[in-house]
């Protein structure tokens, strides 16, 4: 099982387990209890690596071994005793009890080494306290517990591999609950995707730096600071020069924070968090035993910050604070700009910050509106970009990022706006990596952008009024539709509008020309058949023979990089570099975006990096490995897993059958084809019945008269059988009785035909040859990336065909036409009045009629 697999197993499971308690509450047990085998498994494995054998630590790793103990706290910061590691627990089986737990995590509380303290104390706080929530007995209270660790204990976490898919699972389970947790979400999380674009925007501006400390002031979970740590990673060689300083006010979120960050490998040496307000207790850190000795500003490489939306706060004697002086105080009923001068009080002179915001900060009045202009006139913003609604958890407000730097090169804003590039997912809507990654790239090269992005001058910001609303600098709405009223009284379609397409018109120079005629100002549609004068242009040929031999180089480079080197790739490092050279094909390629190859090739390799970590830990032979299938039935009012069949661990069953399986395959769909054809004979057969024939063999029919009753058939045919005049009615009978046989025995047969198709699909993959292996392996990763982006040509060429269909229908009737045919109906209805008789009233009635068509009266 891949990490994206055993992940949403988990979820799926945990979601189960949880029956009434608040998916709030309930992250902080199965996250709790994650951490603490993370500790576990990470002290068992220190002593493995320092010479102690399995029985060693059974019988020395305990509180009376002094020696032991130290040694354990002074490498790991905490000591946690045989008896109270989470594998024990999982050993003793029915034995164990929630006092298990409690005890454990009483202990560790009181081992944890003095130099650890800030990491560690009080990090299992909330899941102590709410242990008792979990059933309101002991017994309750175990049975919740030991489902939980029998869950969590599926979870590898042996190796770099296993710590990364133990970091996926983590924050796939805090997104998981966020978007179950309503309101209450905004409290610990930021949405994946948003936090990936924050932590690409800073790793930008900071690549080079061969140190770098980061910062969040109201952390949650610790998601963004720890995505913005990987993203700066793929630019340093040594990534534990990354320090880590966060901050959060409630407890248990602040837990949250430290465990999630102790558990992506960050050393604890680099990891600075503390529990408190940061409006009213903010930095200067030091430790309180040596407040000069310890002393520190803090000013940061980068600070980044997902604060609670227009949170009220207490300004009273904050003038002098040195994080507003410069710039006022927020107004009591919003902090948003509270947070914001925070920040960027903490930002260094060469340093970066990206806050969310509501997107009112941009436009509102009074004390937020006179930093917005002193933050403008100090040079301190860098851009600003407005995000889709409905992307946050628990809110739908429209919100933006905003970035800010103590020094900047030119006084230019960049405005972005990005609200129209998402994709909705349930509730909420998403950016996708097409998306970020256009949204990074023109923040980096600081491009306009047609109706997406604009550097504004900061002689245009004051001139209107320090107001940064997006609309007021990109306009990204929709062209709205007009029409041309010569072609509409007369027809043709207008050259002005044919014109909107000359970049078509450049790269097929001979398409305009094979679709339309007429000189001057509008012209004519040369045959209707639009689709196949485009599809069947010399041009258009040209240019998708071209795309595709451009991009066979590419789908050469895939094989080279992920099958080739599939067992020594850097995942993350082969991922830049390819999407790197997708962009670098695109940029003599006209018409289509790169973008959208960009997404197609990211959403494939999202898959494709499950399988490598997979294959990397595990070898080659992975490939070859197939694993039971596990579904959850209902047995006895009791959920249970159970065996349906196999499945491959790499290789899907459906894909192997269609390389090397597929005249098994296709025997057993023609037999299923043969199969749902028989209800549509058998309904023929019912409806070529009279009512009186159906009333004659009623007992061969059910009670609606619409399917026959097998077990009657042969009755009802001995009674009729005598009569010659029911020969046809024998003859139905007989077709549907072979119908009914041949249905039960295909529905034999397929079931024999998949079983042994199933079993055939196992032998297969577990009996690959090297080569054969290679090729399923190029079928699953890269053909879809290859067929996909193959097809942007064909879709821009479909999207023309509907552009062109829709302008020549625009035009096709013109108002003359239709006067013409309201004309001649008059006509036509005045000559049908003219023709009846009635009496005196009626004939005056019918010959006003006339007069308002307009038609000649008679007098009577």
């Amino acid at each position: 099982m891949n990490k994206q697999q055993l992940a949403a197993k988990i979820w799926e499971s945990a979601n189960r387990m949880r029956s009434k308690i608040e998916a709030n509450e309930y992250k902080d047990y199965i996250l709790g209890f994650i951490f603490y085998k993370f500790l576990s498994e990470k002290e068992y494995h220190w002593l493995l690596n320092n010479d102690y054998e399995p029985e060693d630590i059974k019988n020395y790793v305990n509180e009376d071994d002094l020696e032991t103990l130290k040694n354990v706290q002074q490498s790991l910061g905490y000591f946690i005793a045989y008896e109270n590691l989470f594998s024990t627990w999982i050993k003793i089986g029915s034995d164990f009890s929630i006092d298990n737990v409690r005890i454990a995590l009483s202990s560790f509380k009181r081992l944890i080494s003095p130099s650890h303290k800030k990491v560690f104390d009080g990090i299992f706080e909330t899941l102590e306290t709410g242990l008792s929530k979990l059933g309101t007995t002991t017994r309750e209270q175990t049975k919740s517990v030991s489902d939980l660790i029998a869950l969590i204990n599926e979870i590898p976490m042996n190796n770099k591999q296993d710590y990364d898919t133990l970091g996926f699972i983590y924050e796939y389970l805090i997104s998981n609950f966020a978007s179950n947790a309503g309101k209450k979400a905004g409290e610990f999380y930021t949405p994946h995707e948003v936090s990936i674009l924050m932590s690409e925007i800073v790793a930008n501006h900071l690549k080079g730096q061969s140190e770098i400390k980061i910062y969040d002031p109201t952390s949650g979970s610790g998601s963004l600071l720890i995505n913005i740590g990987r993203s700066i990673s793929k630019y340093m060689n040594d990534p534990n020069r990354i320090r880590y300083y966060a901050q959060e006010l409630k407890s248990n979120t602040y837990n949250l924070t430290r465990m999630n960050l102790v558990m992506r490998g960050i050393l604890p040496d680099n990891i600075i968090v503390r529990n408190a307000d940061t409006l009213e207790d903010d930095w200067p850190f030091f430790d309180d035993s040596d407040k000069a000795g310890t002393y520190d500003p803090l000013y940061l490489d980068a600070v980044v910050s997902n604060p609670p939306y227009s949170q009220r706060w207490n300004p009273e004697g904050k003038e002098n604070d040195p994080r507003y002086a410069d710039y006022g105080l927020a107004p009591q009923s919003k902090a948003d700009y509270a947070f914001l001068l925070h920040d960027l009080f903490h930002v260094k002179p060469g340093g970066i910050m990206a806050i969310v915001l509501p997107h009112g900060v941009l436009f509102r009045g009074g004390e937020e509106g006179q930093i917005r202009k002193r933050l403008i006139e100090k040079n301190k913003i860098d851009a600003i970009i407005g995000l889709p609604a409905n992307i946050f958890y628990g809110t739908g407000i429209p919100t933006i990022i905003m970035v800010l730097k103590q020094k900047r090169e030119d006084t230019n804003v960049l405005i972005i706006d990005a609200s129209k590039g998402f994709i909705k997912e349930g509730k909420n809507n998403k950016l996708r990596a097409s998306d970020i990654k256009r949204i990074v790239d023109v923040i980096v090269s600081r491009k306009d952008v047609d109706k997406f992005s604009r550097n504004v001058s900061r002689e245009e910001i004051r001139s209107n009024d320090y107001n940064l609303n997006i609309p007021r600098y990109v306009d990204s709405s929709e062209k709205t539709e007009t029409y041309d009223i010569y072609a509409s009284m007369f027809g043709g379609i207008p050259e002005n509008e044919l014109s909107d397409f000359q970049q078509y018109w450049d790269v097929f120079p001979t398409l305009k020309n094979a679709l339309f005629e007429g000189e001057g100002k509008y012209k004519n549609l040369r045959d209707k058949d639009i689709k196949h004068i485009i599809h069947e242009n010399a041009d258009v040929q040209a240019f998708i023979d071209q795309f595709k031999h451009s991009f066979s180089d590419f789908e050469n480079e895939l094989d080279d990089v992920l099958i080739n080197q599939v067992e020594i790739l850097s995942i993350p490092k082969t991922e830049d570099l390819l999407a790197k050279d997708l962009f670098a094909k695109f940029e003599n390629v006209p018409l289509l975006d790169a973008y959208e190859a960009y997404e197609i090739f990211e959403n494939q390799y999202q898959k494709i990096e499950g399988d490598l970590e997979l294959i990397q830990a595990e070898g080659k032979q992975a490939i070859r490995v197939v694993d039971p299938n596990m579904v959850v039935k209902k047995k006895k009012d009791r959920e249970v897993e159970i065996q349906e069949g196999w499945k491959g661990h790499v290789l899907p069953f459906d894909l192997i059958q269609n390389l090397y399986l597929k005249e098994e395959l296709q025997s057993l769909k023609d037999k299923q084809d043969e199969l749902s054809s028989i209800p549509s004979q058998l309904e023929d057969l019912i409806d070529a019945l009279s009512e009186d024939d159906k009333d004659t063999i009623s007992e061969a029919l059910n009670e609606t008269n619409d399917a026959f009753v097998d077990k009657n058939i042969s009755k009802v045919i001995k009674s009729i059988s005598t009569d010659p005049e029911s020969k046809p009615l024998v003859e139905v009978l007989q077709k549907a009785s072979k119908l009914n046989k041949q249905e039960k025995a295909l529905k034999k047969e397929i079931k024999q035909d998949e079983d042994t198709l199933h079993l055939e699909t196992k032998n297969t993959i577990e009996s690959l040859t090297d080569e054969q292996l290679l090729i399923a392996l190029k079928a699953k990763w890269i053909t879809p990336i290859i067929d996909n982006i193959n097809s942007l040509p064909i879709t821009m060429i479909d999207n023309l065909t509907k552009e062109m269909n829709t302008l020549a229908d625009k035009y096709a009737v013109t108002l003359n036409d239709i006067g013409n045919d309201i004309r001649k109906t008059e006509k036509e209805l005045i000559s049908m009045l003219q023709d009846l008789t009635g009496s005196e009233e009626d004939m005056k009635g019918i010959n006003e009629f006339i007069r308002i068509l307009g038609g000649d009266t008679h007098e009577y």
